[in-house]
């Protein structure tokens, strides 16, 4: 049984791309098959894991969807890109603001992605996916493919009226579209935990929506060293094992993975 989930936020900066990569990395660290999939026209994702100029990819997220669009044959490894710590990539890259565009005129324009990942799933035990900041026709397929949703939100001010926006697309998209569709949680990143504003913010974030989301009870600390992996290809994990950010996302990895039980 693969288990796919979104990683989305539709305010950028909050450690979504981080979040996936390291997840994913910490999820194949513990013996799972992953795919990460780079649904950001910015590819940050791509970039991050070491793929640098995500543009000149030939064959990208982009790529696969007009596929499913035309209806042609994708061979199941298709566009996949393997990374050294042991995952694999559907990379992105800005051909996906074009795609956008033209998926409005497209017949059950919501489920082009789902159409991909029911053909590669069965290779995987989790597909984790990177949204794009936006709650635009990609993230919307994301959503209509996904089994859950996780929630990368900034501790650095309360994001209340951003989440409510989120929490109600996600609402609309499991009652039209996607049945199965729950949130996996929320997850609270760049936390500096010196400071008593994250605190408040948790205890925030715990009162308004404590009662129907779980909030993940790893929050991922802010840290300098996490800043720097986005430039070097490797995960936490492989930048600075002993520290505290690689040990939140192994805790949250642990989280993730104590669902699926």
């Amino acid at each position: 049984m693969c288990k796919i989930i979104a990683i989305a936020n539709q305010k950028g900066g909050v450690g979504k791309t981080t979040t996936t990569s390291n997840l994913g990395i910490g999820l194949a660290k513990q013996g799972k098959k992953v795919l990460v999939i780079d649904a950001d026209a910015q590819g940050s994702l791509t970039a991050s894991l070491g793929f640098t100029e995500p543009d000149k990819l030939e064959v990208t997220l982009a790529n696969v969807m007009e596929k499913v669009i035309n209806d042609e044959e994708i061979e199941p490894g298709y566009g996949i890109l393997t990374h050294d710590e042991g995952i694999d990539l559907m990379p992105g890259n800005i051909e996906l603001s074009g795609l956008e565009v033209s998926l409005v005129n497209v017949m059950s324009r919501e489920v082009m992605l789902r159409s991909y990942v029911d053909m590669v799933k069965e290779r995987y035990d989790y597909i984790l996916i990177d949204c794009m900041p936006s709650l635009g026709m990609i993230t919307i397929n994301a959503f209509a493919c996904a089994d859950s949703i996780l929630i990368p939100v900034q501790a650095a001010y309360l994001p209340v009226k951003g989440l409510q926006q989120l929490i109600k697309t996600i609402g609309k998209v499991k009652r039209q579209i996607n049945p199965k569709l729950e949130i996996e949680g929320i997850l609270l990143t760049m936390v500096d935990s010196r400071t008593n504003y994250a605190r408040d913010i948790s205890s925030m974030l715990k009162e308004a929506y404590g009662s129907r989301v779980r909030i993940f009870a790893n929050a991922i600390p802010i840290s300098v060293r996490a800043a720097e992996i986005s430039a070097e290809g490797i995960s936490i994990y492989e930048h600075d094992p002993k520290g505290k950010v690689a040990s939140a996302y192994d805790s949250l990895t642990k989280e993730v993975l104590a669902d699926g039980q």
